[in-house]
């Protein structure tokens, strides 16, 4: 397996849990979402805790950013890029995908907070991918 991929998915676990997670903290402080962050309550079919389920598909959604990025010779700007990947990429996978299944419909009033809460995991898989080196490793190279 190619090193850039256990990275990427670590870079991507770690930012739901730094930057995913705390952003929803702060809209849940300011009474705009219901929710509290680090949820605890179990996710089927596995039954894992819910801020455990979020960070492993944060870690996949890593792979497929640094994957698309790396295909795409994304080389300047990639803070700013990072965020909107997150912001809209993930939110509209949620928003038409995820949430439909889930049985939740599909509610596109949803968009701005789900914009700032994947946008916080877009610069944290940022913060993430240069501390471990990630945006000089590319899987051509591998």
């Amino acid at each position: 397996m190619p090193r850039w991929i256990p990275l990427a998915f670590i870079a991507g676990f770690f930012a739901v849990l730094c930057f995913h997670q705390p952003m929803a903290g702060l809209l849940h402080a300011y009474a705009i979402v219901p929710f509290a962050p680090y949820g605890t309550t179990a996710v089927p079919p596995l039954g894992v805790p819910q801020w455990l389920s979020a960070s492993f598909w944060g870690g996949v959604w890593g792979i497929v950013m640094l994957w698309v990025f790396t295909r795409c010779h994304v080389t300047t700007g990639l803070w700013w890029k990072s965020v909107l990947f997150g912001g809209i990429a993930l939110t509209l996978v949620a928003l038409f995908i995820v949430f439909p299944l889930k049985g939740r419909g599909l509610n596109l009033a949803g968009f701005p907070i789900g914009f700032l809460v994947n946008g916080a995991w877009g610069m944290g898989i940022w913060v993430f991918a240069r501390c471990f080196g990630l945006w000089r490793v590319s899987p051509r190279s591998t």
